[in-house]
């Protein structure tokens, strides 16, 4: 898989910016990726050093549309765990 389509795009809530402080951070990877694409995708593209890699799927939610039912897309997304000392600055422009 090429490694600029692996990340999709980080995820900005209340717990994943208190894992910030602690050196990990979360992103919204691609439905194929894996650990190890996660780990070259994250060194390559912020010039830092990935320590772990944890991976969950998020299945999609059924919604009501009116008399439709429709299942929302599953998601995939992935905690990764930076060297000490290193940091991403997923918030620029604030």
């Amino acid at each position: 898989m090429d490694i600029n389509k692996v990340l999709i795009k980080p995820t900005i809530t209340e717990k994943s910016t208190l894992l910030q402080e602690t050196g990990k951070y979360t992103f919204h990877i691609a439905p194929k990726a894996n650990k190890v694409e996660v780990k070259q995708a994250v060194e390559s593209s912020f010039n830092v050093s990935v320590l772990d890699v944890n991976i969950t799927k998020l299945k999609g939610k059924m919604k009501r549309y009116g008399p439709r039912i429709k299942k929302q897309p599953d998601k995939k997304k992935a905690v990764v765990t930076l060297k000490q000392g290193d940091r991403i600055n997923l918030i620029e422009g604030l």
